[in-house]
């Protein structure tokens, strides 16, 4: 396999980018792997026409999580090398300025779970089954995941996860809110992506201020995130020519015709 289909990209002209994971037999997170899909988290960034992004694996894994054999073959002292990798391009992902959506089809586990917790929002199929099985293997989730699954589900369900390397199903998964949405699986990637242009429809300028200040206002106390979101509203919504057309479009009753600018 050509290290260039490691990270399939395909965007529908309608502002929605769908990258695909391509590491068969189960999407391991090797170093190339992530290597290419940091490249082109980059390339989207400047790509305003990419108004969200949807990820998932091709087959039937999203990721069943960091490539244990080459962390072996490449020994064990190298490992702090790996992790920073990782907590690179899933700090570059959470950072993304638009939303970004896992579209979560049979196992995320592991670094594939740590994966799915740096996008913004998670789409599961019925069948999916999520868990950090890290401590089986003598090791501890590394790429965010212990920061990033106690900030959305609590602290003692996101240790019971941790602690045990348990697998949950995706039912469970919505009902601990580690996942958005549960649909019949096969679906996930169409409901990702109607999701993804239901958001790729807004104003552009608008969601990446919300986001931004959903993001870094979580890690604030209520007083200091107040302030933020004032600050992003004022500097950038609000000078926006977006804001002029949807209010432009509620007097006029019809649809908003948003640009980004």
């Amino acid at each position: 396999m050509a290290e260039a289909e490691l990270v399939g990209r395909k965007d529908d002209g309608e502002g929605v980018s769908l990258l695909v994971l391509r590491h068969p037999p189960v999407n391991a997170l090797n170093r190339a792997l992530l290597s290419q899909l940091d490249q082109i988290i980059g390339q989207l960034e400047i790509d305003a026409s990419a108004r969200s992004v949807v990820i998932t694996g091709d087959g039937s894994y999203f990721s069943a999580g960091a490539d244990l054999k080459e962390l072996a073959a490449m020994g064990l002292d190298r490992g702090p090398e790996v992790v920073a990798q990782g907590q690179a391009v899933f700090s570059r992902i959470a950072r993304f300025p638009r939303p970004v959506i896992a579209a979560i089809n049979g196992l995320a586990l592991g670094g594939g779970l740590e994966l799915a917790l740096a996008c913004d929002l998670r789409i599961a199929g019925d069948s999916a089954k999520l868990g950090a099985p890290e401590v089986t293997y003598g090791l501890m989730p590394a790429y965010g995941g212990t920061q990033r699954l106690t900030r959305l589900i609590g602290p003692a369900k996101a240790g019971e996860l941790i602690f045990t390397g348990s697998m949950i199903a995706a039912a469970e998964a919505g009902r601990i809110g580690l996942v958005n949405r549960v649909v019949p699986s096969g679906q996930e990637v169409r409901a990702a992506r109607d999701l993804a242009h239901t958001i790729a429809q807004k104003a552009p300028r608008a969601v990446a201020g919300a986001k931004l200040a959903l993001r870094q206002g979580s890690e604030l106390s209520l007083e200091a995130g107040l302030a933020l979101e004032s600050e992003i509203f004022e500097g950038q919504v609000l000078p926006s020519q977006d804001l002029g057309e949807g209010i432009t479009a509620f007097v006029e009753r019809r649809p908003p015709k948003f640009t980004g600018a």
